[in-house]
C-alpha cells in the first residue's frame, strides 16, 4: 500500500494497532544540519553476534544521551555519550514539534543506498513501553516501511530530507519496521531516534 500526501502531521498512518504521524519537512535548512551530523558525530561500524558470530556492518552508528545508558540490541551493549550541541538544538526542536520529551537518541550514517535495515521492532527492555520514538531524516529521500506482525499488512511512506517521523503508542508492539536498500539513490542518509530509556 502506497500512501504519498504528507499534508496533515496529526494523521495516522496506521490503519490499527499503533500510531505513525508524518511531519513532513520541519527544517528550512536540512543540509547544514546533515553537514555538522556528518562531521562531529562519533560514528562507529555498527555491531551485531548473529547466531554467534560477531560481525560488523558497513552502516555505521552512535548513542547519545542525558547520561551513560546503557544499551543492548542485536546482542551489543552500547554507553550513550554526553549530547553534542547540534543534538541538544536537534532534540529541543523535534520536542517541541512533537510535543514529547526524550533522554537519548540513536544515530545511524546510510552511506548510500545500498544500506539498509532489516524488520525489526523497538522493543528492546531498555525502551519505555509504548513510548514515542522521533525520527528525523537527513540526507537521501528513502523509503520507510511497516509490517503487521499478525495480518502482514505493508505501509510505505517516503521520508523527506529534513523531515520527522513519530512512532507511538503500541506501535513497537504490533508492527515491524524497515529501511529497504535500493538503486534509485548513491547519497548518505541520517537518521536519528530519539527515545526515552526507563530510569
Amino acid at each position: 500500500m502506497k500512501l504519498f500526501p504528507y499534508d496533515n502531521p496529526n494523521k495516522n498512518w496506521l490503519p490499527y494497532d499503533g500510531i505513525v504521524n508524518y511531519h513532513g519537512v520541519i527544517f528550512s535548512n536540512p543540509d547544514h544540519y546533515f553537514k555538522i551530523l556528518r562531521e562531529t558525530i562519533a560514528w562507529r561500524h555498527d555491531e551485531a553476534v548473529i547466531f554467534g558470530k560477531h560481525i560488523y556492518t558497513k552502516r555505521m552508528v552512535a548513542w547519545y544521551g542525558d547520561k551513560p545508558f546503557e544499551y543492548t540490541y542485536s546482542g551489543i551493549q552500547k554507553v550513550a555519550l554526553p549530547w553534542t550541541d547540534s543534538l541538544l538544538e536537534l532534540k529541543t526542536i523535534v520536542e517541541k514539534q512533537a510535543s514529547e520529551t526524550f533522554n537519548s537518541c540513536l544515530l545511524n550514517l546510510y552511506n548510500d543506498g545500498s544500506e539498509g535495515m532489516a524488520w525489526h521492532s523497538d522493543g528492546e527492555k531498555d525502551l519505555k513501553k509504548n513510548g514515542a520514538i522521533a525520527s528525523l531524516t537527513f540526507g537521501a529521500e528513502r523509503k520507510f516501511s511497516f509490517k503487521h506482525k499478525e495480518s502482514k499488512e505493508k505501509i510505505d511512506l517516503l521520508l523527506e530530507h529534513g523531515s520527522l517521523l513519530m512512532m507511538k503508542d503500541t506501535t513497537q508492539t504490533y508492527w515491524q519496521h524497515r529501511l529497504p536498500p535500493t538503486k534509485k539513490t548513491q547519497q548518505a542518509r541520517i537518521n536519528l531516534t530519539f527515545r526515552t530509556i526507563e530510569l
